[in-house]
């Protein structure tokens, strides 16, 4: 059989209760759960299970919740002989991957992603930045040169940041400039075009501040080399040296989510198996038009656990 890949999901995925039959049964997971409780100092455990909805949903609670819960999955998998050849995450998710690698410790990454989305919140003030989901308009280099216009024009930020599957990149930048380049779109093609509930405007080069930040948070940290290839978001190419892996996550923060393209690359070297590791089914419907002839699994639950293994015991 191909290769299998781990992906791990970003920032949208969260739901209160996420990983409870998980942490209910598998000893393993409450480890994960203690440990990022004791790297943060406060209970990422109960607000993942009991919420309230609001405080998970804040960025610099919702970065670590959705790692923590990413990792716990990954070990229920892995508790079942079920291992990545190769990972990629989703923005965020790109930290789960590097935890799975061996290239970041669980702890380590867990504060550093609280930082994280702490320092993109504050990178733009509330209200100042949006994104919105470009829809239907399957010429993406359209889409990044209308972005490039309506920055010329009103000389406010917008530009292209996840290019997720054929048929959906996110743009992001200022409000007025989302606001115009929206309009635009929908002249230009775009079947649909709609803002987003986020509170900044992730992955735009309004992010710089954030990525500089980071880039000092990084020098407390220690990186190593990946064990297993990780493909990551800025480059959509493989990447295991510690120094390189530290370097693009630096430049993630203010830079576009090659998605689409991070797929193909993993197809490329074999991949026939992609499972989501985490909460929610995102990634797992982007692939199905990304790569129709991978299988795409998701392991979020113990009926989604069952339907993956029952897929490994059936290929095997």
């Amino acid at each position: 059989m191909g290769k299998t890949a781990f992906l791990f999901p970003g920032q949208g995925s969260q739901s209160v209760g996420m990983m409870k039959e998980f942490y209910d049964d598998y000893e393993s997971v409450r480890n994960v759960f203690r440990s990022a409780d004791e790297a943060l100092g406060f209970s990422i455990t109960e607000m993942c299970f009991k919420g309230p909805e609001d405080q998970l949903r804040l960025t610099f609670n919702t970065q670590p919740a959705i790692l923590t819960a990413s990792i716990a999955a990954a070990e229920v998998l892995r508790e079942h002989g079920v291992v990545p050849e190769i990972a990629a995450g989703h923005s965020l998710g790109e930290y789960s991957a590097l935890v799975i690698a061996g290239a970041l410790s669980f702890k380590d990454a867990v504060r550093i992603v609280r930082k994280r989305g702490q320092f993109m919140q504050e990178a733009v003030p509330v209200g100042q930045g949006s994104m919105a989901a470009v829809m239907g308009m399957d010429d993406s280099s359209l889409i990044v040169s209308i972005c490039k216009k309506i920055e010329l024009e009103t000389g406010r930020a917008v530009q292209a940041v996840n290019f997720n599957c054929p048929g959906q990149v996110v743009i992001a930048g200022a409000a007025e400039g989302v606001d115009r380049a929206v309009e635009a779109l929908k002249l230009a093609g775009a079947k649909r075009a709609v803002l987003l509930p986020v509170s900044a405007p992730f992955h735009s080069s309004l992010m710089q501040p954030a990525s500089l930040r980071l880039a000092e948070e990084f020098k407390t940290i220690s990186f190593k080399d990946a064990k297993l290839p990780v493909v990551a978001n800025v480059t959509a190419e493989q990447v295991t040296v510690a120094d390189e892996i530290e370097e693009l996550l630096v430049r993630q923060a203010a830079s576009p989510v090659l998605w689409d393209s991070s797929i193909r690359y993993m197809i490329d070297k074999g991949v026939e198996c992609f499972i989501e590791v985490g909460p929610g089914k995102v990634l797992t419907g982007f692939n199905k038009k990304i790569a129709k002839d991978a299988a795409a699994l998701n392991v979020e639950d113990n009926s989604s656990l069952e339907k993956t293994l029952a897929y490994f015991k059936e290929v095997r």
